[in-house]
């Protein structure tokens, strides 16, 4: 527990992956935004300008040499973890590198290296009231477009109602000692893990949805970064 009595926030960043997708030659985090600054290093300063974060756990291939290079990699806040096969196993690495005398208070948020134009103040909302919700909470997007369920030839099984559907972005808080035993309870069940938000529902808690910003996008494909440049050009002009 910090000294305001305001549970203490272990953020975590997976960016072990090599982001294939994106066809550059190295992995998406370190390439250049239109400010000249590293995609990871964009997001980086967004969770440290949060001021309930008290570290940032930011799990790494072992053979990355990329960030020792990045003006942040002095940045005492930030520790490096190395990571693992897929995300949930980067992520279980980090939770696994929290100190085990933390409070049972503390509690963790996940977000993804490439969205770099997530906002501090949807970040600071995500606290405000995801601390509140006993399950933790995450910020998302209700869906705006009509939804289609198909099968493995991309044939139209079902209609799904679209006031229910939501998109699951990052970041994504959780009671530490909650998502500890829930990644590690769906990992020990072989079962796919696709946010840790999945991990918890699998485990029977239901977190908390809050709506944020559409411009929170994940940088995947090439003219992704594109569209992370105007939206962080239009917020800089918006401030």
């Amino acid at each position: 527990m910090s000294a305001a009595g305001r549970p203490q926030i272990h953020a975590i960043i997976p960016a072990a992956g090599i982001g294939s997708r994106m066809r550059a030659d190295r992995p998406k985090q370190y390439l250049r935004l239109y400010n000249k600054r590293l995609v990871i290093e964009q997001t980086l300063e967004r969770l440290l300008s949060v001021s309930g974060i008290h570290e940032v756990l930011l799990v790494l291939s072992a053979t990355d040499d990329y960030f020792n290079h990045c003006p942040a990699a002095t940045d005492s806040r930030i520790r490096r973890i190395n990571g693992g096969r897929q995300r949930c196993h980067s992520v279980m690495n980090a939770l696994q590198a929290i100190p085990s005398q933390a409070a049972e208070q503390d509690w963790v948020l996940v977000h993804d290296a490439a969205r770099p134009c997530v906002r501090v103040t949807d970040i600071e909302k995500l606290l405000q009231q995801g601390l509140r919700h006993a399950s933790g909470a995450l910020l998302a997007m209700p869906v705006r477009d009509s939804m289609k369920l198909a099968d493995e030839h991309r044939q139209i099984t079902q209609s799904l109602p679209r006031e229910y559907m939501w998109h699951a972005l990052t970041p994504q808080l959780f009671p530490l000692r909650l998502l500890q035993s829930a990644m590690q309870n769906a990992l020990d069940k072989g079962q796919a893990i696709t946010d840790e938000a999945s991990a918890m529902q699998y485990a029977g808690h239901r977190p908390l949805l809050i709506e944020g910003a559409t411009d929170n996008i994940k940088i995947t494909h090439p003219q992704d970064l594109l569209l992370a440049d105007f939206y962080l050009q239009h917020q800089e002009q918006h401030t």
